[in-house]
């Protein structure tokens, strides 16, 4: 199943509200049933903004709460596959193979874009342009100041100064991370083999963060720095965000209708497991470092009850939660995609009875 065209981006925002405001899945407080549980989840940091959201949203409507532990991708795989939280959230998606080893499904909650950051006295979001090319050689020590010719060849009107480039990174693991990586692997081949592409990586240089949270703060509180945020970060933080170049040589501003180009030509029923990943998307107006969040469930809970709890929230957030959505600058799931992931909680979701979780 393939995203719509990014030309379609308003009327495909105007049908998710459509949606949300009369779905008929969405659970009212009197649709809860009385044995349902409060929710507890794990993992990226990048679906934290929007999680947190939702959940404010769904305690009010329903009296069900959502305690999600904003503790890294890799983190949250680990809980899920402990069984320690009822549902795990990654940017990094896992292959069929490891699915099916840790009796898991996954599916897309949420797509948004990471972004580079900055704090360079003077430069003003949005100001700074890099390539992969360049943004690699930053991470990877080539390029060690701030007036770099290569950096200036991208920025002739920019003042840059003659400073050391401070890099911040991710010390957890982490799929912002992965996302990040992907992109300059893809469009590096030294970054490729010197560093690679992966939740975590053997960072070459830079100063370590935790949580894109510790990212945002760290490169807030030192000069020259450079790091990668997920964008409600970097916007609830009112950082001096970077444009990229993308794959077809345009430069490109972050933002729900560049993440929305970048998902244009995502197949979702083609891909095992769900498993798509964004990075280095073709279009002239595609976000190159877009991903998906995934969410996973046991396929057969030791709690049924709190699965259904957490299966009927994500439901709702289908429908309902699309226009939070678009308010934090992610791009919600299009009803095409609902309707494989809901398929997809019918097939393969059971209580120990044999009989699906969701109906």
């Amino acid at each position: 199943m393939r995203f719509p065209r990014a030309a379609l981006l308003p009327s495909l925002i105007a049908s998710l509200l459509t949606i949300a405001a009369c779905s008929k899945s969405t659970p009212t407080a009197t649709e809860v049933a009385a044995g349902d549980k409060d929710i507890s989840g794990a993992g990226s940091t990048f679906f934290y903004p929007i999680a947190s959201k939702w959940a404010d949203t769904y305690k009010k409507e329903t009296g069900i709460g959502l305690n999600y532990q904003s503790i890294g991708s890799g983190g949250g795989i680990k809980q899920i596959k402990a069984k320690t939280v009822t549902f795990g959230a990654s940017d990094k998606p896992l292959s069929l193979d490891e699915l099916n080893e840790a009796g898991l499904i996954q599916f897309p909650a949420i797509i948004g874009g990471v972004i580079p950051v900055v704090n360079l006295e003077g430069v003003t979001p949005g100001q700074l342009v890099l390539d992969g090319k360049t943004l690699a050689a930053i991470f990877v020590g080539d390029i060690k100041k701030w007036d770099d010719a290569a950096i200036k060849a991208l920025n002739p009107d920019v003042k840059l100064p003659s400073a050391d480039i401070a890099i911040v990174h991710r010390s957890d693991g982490s799929g912002t991370t992965f996302l990040f990586t992907d992109y300059l692997s893809k469009v590096d081949e030294n970054w490729k083999g010197k560093v690679g592409a992966n939740s975590a990586v053997e960072w070459p240089t830079g100063i370590g963060a935790k949580g894109n949270e510790g990212v945002a703060g760290v490169v807030k509180q030192t000069a020259a720095s450079i790091g990668y945020v997920e964008y409600a970060y970097a916007k609830q933080n009112a950082m001096s965000h970077v444009r990229l170049t993308n794959k077809a040589g345009k430069v490109v501003e972050p933002g729900i209708a560049s993440f929305q180009a970048a998902a244009a030509n995502a197949d979702w029923a083609a891909a095992p497991g769900m498993n798509v990943v964004l990075t280095n998307a073709e279009g002239e107006t595609s976000w190159p470092i877009t991903g998906a969040v995934f969410v996973f469930f046991h396929k057969q809970p030791v709690k049924p009850e709190n699965l259904t709890s957490a299966i009927k929230f994500f439901d709702w957030a289908y429908g309902k939660g699309a226009a939070e959505a678009i308010a934090l600058d992610y791009v919600p799931m299009p009803d095409a995609v609902t309707a494989l992931v809901r398929q997809l909680w019918k097939d393969s979701l059971k209580d120990a009875a044999g009989q699906p979780l969701y109906r």
